[in-house]
């Protein structure tokens, strides 16, 4: 998705951005994919008001977004790029060859018909998932784990990734946005 900036020709143009959604192959979500996603009003668990100038706005439900790459080691094609209202990174829908479905976090490259994978065995390519062991030394990433097994953590927004810059016996070495240098286990699963 590209950002596009207008021309200044009045002063309430001046630097406002827009995005433009010519990528997205799909308006309806995936029905078993969808939850929903309540809105609180600024309202805690008693009914009183502890947030000022909450509510309104669209409705929307939440897509369950698959962190944890629980389809491993079986390839899988991209069949539709759609919006989520809940983030700022389109989602990809990705249909399994054992036959399940499930949204993932879709990186800037991958159109519909591609194809991916999540393991250890698997090729590194974008969009890819594998254990950072794997993953080839100045490479860029983005979900990555903090601890084998808890899910994506850390780069999960649009445009973010990480660069893994060394491997030590049992971590990886990561170069965080902000230039932080920043130790996760080896075991952590990470998409290219």
């Amino acid at each position: 998705m590209a950002i596009r900036t207008r021309r200044s020709l009045t002063s309430s143009l001046r630097g406002q951005q827009f995005m433009v959604t010519t990528e997205l192959t799909k308006k309806a979500p995936e029905r078993a994919l969808l939850a929903p996603c309540p809105k609180k009003g600024g309202r805690n668990a008693y009914g009183r008001i502890t947030v000022r100038h909450r509510g309104g706005g669209a409705k929307r439900r939440y897509r369950i977004v698959d962190f944890r790459w629980t389809q491993r080691d079986v390839p899988g094609i991209v069949r539709a790029v759609e919006y989520d209202p809940n983030r700022n990174v389109p989602i990809a829908l990705v249909f399994w060859k054992n036959g399940a479905k499930t949204y993932q976090l879709c990186p800037d490259q991958i159109k519909v018909g591609s194809t991916v994978m999540a393991g250890a065995t698997a090729e590194a390519q974008v969009g890819s998932s594998m254990p950072l062991r794997a993953v080839p030394v100045g490479f860029f990433v983005h979900n990555v784990e903090l601890a084998p097994g808890r899910g994506g953590k850390i780069a999960r927004s649009a445009g973010t990734s990480v660069q893994l810059v060394g491997k030590e016996d049992t971590h990886a070495i990561l170069k965080m946005p902000s230039r932080e240098m920043r130790k996760v286990p080896i075991d952590c699963y990470a998409t290219i």
